[in-house]
């Protein structure tokens, strides 16, 4: 082979390397631009289900959530993350003996190891929520900014459903 045709050659290579990388990573970037997100969880909110350093990988589709899911949302210009208690037509209470009461039943929650005490805020109970509102707390309920703090979160506010956690001492 010749020089000429083997120069040519390894730049058809090229060539084809790099159309492949840039289509890998604007495959990518749609992935977790649209389809997915990435988010680290800042502070003990969420303990001890998820921990200060956990990176959490969301899904962005699916803008409705039912009771129990663990959200990525976006309240005052910060992003945060809770877990559902409450959706659009449900009725939400805190009562002041720190127990969660929606449409008129106090919810027994087995995986949270504290009460969920009332704030001093802008929130009156009962609530009920319209459609597309959510009522998010976070699992650790003692001075977390969640529903309680700011009120409804809008469905518009939901970046996505934690669908898996990266501990951040398991890398």
């Amino acid at each position: 082979m010749e020089p000429q045709t083997r120069r040519r050659a390894a730049w058809v290579d090229i060539q084809e390397f790099l159309v492949r990388a840039g289509a890998l990573a604007a495959l990518l970037v749609m992935l977790f631009g649209v389809v997915f997100g990435l988010y680290i969880q800042p502070d003990a909110a969420m303990h001890p289900h998820l921990k200060p350093g956990d990176l959490l990988l969301f899904y962005r589709l699916p803008r409705s959530c039912t009771a129990g899911e663990v959200v990525v949302f976006t309240k005052d210009g910060q992003r945060r993350t809770g877990r559902v208690a409450a959706r659009g037509g449900d009725t939400v209470e805190v009562t002041d003996a720190a127990a969660l009461v929606i449409n008129g039943s106090t919810v027994a929650e087995p995986d949270i190891y504290e009460e969920t005490p009332k704030y001093d805020s802008n929130v009156t109970y009962p609530l009920t929520l319209a459609d597309g509102e959510y009522f998010i707390l976070c699992d650790a309920r003692a001075g977390a900014r969640d529903s309680r703090w700011f009120g409804p979160v809008q469905a518009g506010e939901i970046q996505g459903r934690v669908i898996a956690v990266l501990r951040r001492n398991g890398i």
